[in-house]
């Protein structure tokens, strides 16, 4: 990029200079203003929402990454950049618009609705068929650089978040022996969502994809376990069903779905299930003996309680 086409002209001094790299998060207010005419075409200040970015992702506005490396943190200056490094502005424009507006207002844009319908703001219409200079006032509010704030999952490459996903598991480990469940779901919701995101990338049972369902098999276990300790017992169901899928001879897996299927009053499937249990495992069997038990109870239980509300329907 030719820097010689952005102009600074600071408003007001910063507190300290940051050398960014990739990697590193800003946060900064901006006011984009054409140059030919004067007039305001965004402000975020007017919608109390600062911009985020993070270098090096591949943002489609490479100027804003050059303009907020000239920046001190709390400084504001303004920036008249020419319109050849802006022909994208009126798409990256109206897709931040479109973010905070509700989604049944925003409208998709092809090459055919461009053509026919525009991008739906006036504004940026005429920004796109008669392009002009820019001038961008920013005040830039943070910066952290990658070493000094936590990564969400998108900006992590595929060994960082297989690495993470070891992390929050043991994370949700730790929250689980300390009795803060929320968090431990919390946690192993994380590492589901990193794994999902890689196993999209393979074949379904396929060599890479069932090493990262090894990985994954764990945190269901852990989340089922979770919902069974809060009573949520459908959600341990689904996650235990989703192990035994692939592993049906997972004994951990089937005798925790058995315990879920007592909650919600499954008794006959929480039948097979312990007893499949007991069978792959023979250490369990006194235990799945004490279970098949209870749940005889319960059934009695259940079938006294009908019949006396049957009984009182005729009287």
């Amino acid at each position: 990029m030719d820097e010689a086409l952005i102009k600074k002209e600071c408003v007001h001094p910063g507190d300290a200079f940051v050398q960014m790299k990739p990697g590193t998060r800003v946060h900064f207010h901006y006011q984009t203003k054409r140059c030919s005419d004067g007039k305001i075409l965004d402000d975020s200040r007017k919608e109390q929402k600062p911009m985020e970015l993070v270098l090096g992702k591949q943002f489609k506005l490479e100027v804003w990454e050059v303009i907020v490396q000239k920046m001190a943190v709390h400084e504001v200056a303004r920036f008249t950049v020419d319109k050849s490094l802006l022909p994208q502005y009126p798409f990256i424009a109206k897709t931040i618009r479109d973010a905070r507006r509700p989604a049944e207002k925003r409208k998709h844009v092809c090459g055919m609705t461009l053509q026919n319908e525009g991008l739906g703001y006036e504004d940026l219409d005429e920004l796109f068929k008669n392009p002009s200079d820019l001038e961008f006032t920013f005040e830039l509010l943070s910066v952290e650089l990658p070493e000094d704030y936590e990564k969400e999952s998108w900006q992590l490459n595929e060994d960082e978040k297989v690495k993470s996903v070891a992390v929050l598991r043991e994370k949700g480990n730790l929250q689980f022996k300390e009795g803060h469940l929320d968090q431990a779901m919390s946690s192993y919701t994380q590492a589901l969502g990193m794994l999902e995101q890689l196993m999209l990338r393979e074949k379904p049972q396929d060599e890479e994809w069932m090493e990262l369902f090894d990985m994954k098999k764990p945190l269901l276990l852990n989340y089922s376990q979770c919902k069974l300790n809060v009573k949520d017992f459908y959600p341990a169901i689904e996650y235990c069903t989703e192990v035994l899928k692939y592993d049906p001879e997972n004994v951990k897996a089937l005798f925790r779905r058995a315990k879920a299927h007592i909650g919600a009053w499954n008794l006959d499937e929480a039948k097979e299930d312990f007893k499949q249990a007991a069978e792959l495992d023979a250490s369990l069997k006194s235990t799945v003996a004490k279970e098949l038990k209870h749940i005889d109870e319960l059934q009695k239980t259940r079938d006294v309680a009908d019949k006396e509300r049957y009984k009182n329907l005729f009287h």
